[in-house]
């Protein structure tokens, strides 16, 4: 194997906005090892070993498998472990000058409905983690959204570029809270919700809540008290009708509460 392009490939995957540091010691160290016969030169049946602080994240996997389990571990452990901000699942997108946040664990559809809201003209802050600062701002985390194609294996990444959208670079105010569901067909019937269930849905999407719920709930307070802040929950169905009715709602233009 190449051990530069391996290298690479694992480098890639660093949460966005991380800059080298000299800081020891390191809070999480990775190792990566890799195991297996070559066969006429060929790297096909090599596998590769990954450890965290001495502990393998999963059985030795082929390279895509690999990368797969070690960005979602270390996501995770950047998640839980963020000092001074407080990470929900969710995806978020700017408009105007505010964020739509729309919490969700993975494969609730919050991709593709981001994909949706930039083509009509959003900016992108994340399709994963909305990452609240104590203000109760949203704060970019721009990782190349992931979606699901039937026609591709796995799940390809796409760059807000390739969509004619831009990346957000400032921290937003909320304008909108939307805890949707993906339902096949079903129109977009927004429902309010009250603060203090708009706040629950993001907690219960809240990756630190556990950790540290004291200051998570903090945050969150922080978020929902953000003047102008609409909330509302529903089941969605296309992915391009609903975006359009989102930025409906955020505008005050949809569902009356």
């Amino acid at each position: 194997c190449d051990p530069e392009a391996v290298l690479a490939g694992f480098l890639s995957l660093i949460p966005p906005g991380s800059r080298p540091g000299a800081s020891s010691p390191v809070d999480r160290e990775y190792r990566v090892e890799a195991i297996g016969a070559r066969e006429s030169g060929s790297t096909e049946s090599l596998r590769y070993l990954v450890e965290a602080d001495g502990k393998p994240i999963r059985s030795p996997a082929l390279l895509p498998a690999a990368l797969v389990a070690f960005e979602r571990n270390l996501q995770l452990f950047v998640a839980e472990h963020a000092p001074d901000q407080i990470f929900v699942h969710a995806g978020v997108v700017g408009w105007e000058g505010r964020a739509i946040v729309i919490p969700g664990r993975s494969f609730s559809g919050k991709s593709t409905l981001v994909r949706e809201l930039l083509l009509a003209g959003a900016t992108y802050y994340s399709d994963e983690y909305a990452v609240f600062g104590p203000d109760g701002r949203v704060h970019p985390y721009p990782r190349p959204l992931r979606l699901r194609d039937r026609d591709k294996p796995g799940r390809p990444r796409v760059t807000p570029e390739s969509l004619g959208a831009t990346t957000g670079e400032d921290p937003l105010p909320v304008g909108l809270v939307l805890h949707a569901r993906y339902a096949p067909e079903a129109p977009l019937r927004p429902r309010p919700l009250s603060p203090g269930r708009a706040m629950l849905a993001l907690a219960d999407n809240a990756v630190p809540i556990r950790r540290r719920p004291e200051m998570t709930m903090q945050v969150l307070r922080a978020v929902i008290e953000t003047p102008g802040l609409r909330a509302f929950e529903a089941e969605r169905g296309e992915a391009a009708e609903a975006a359009r009715q989102v930025i409906e709602l955020l505008e005050g233009r949809g569902a009356q509460e």
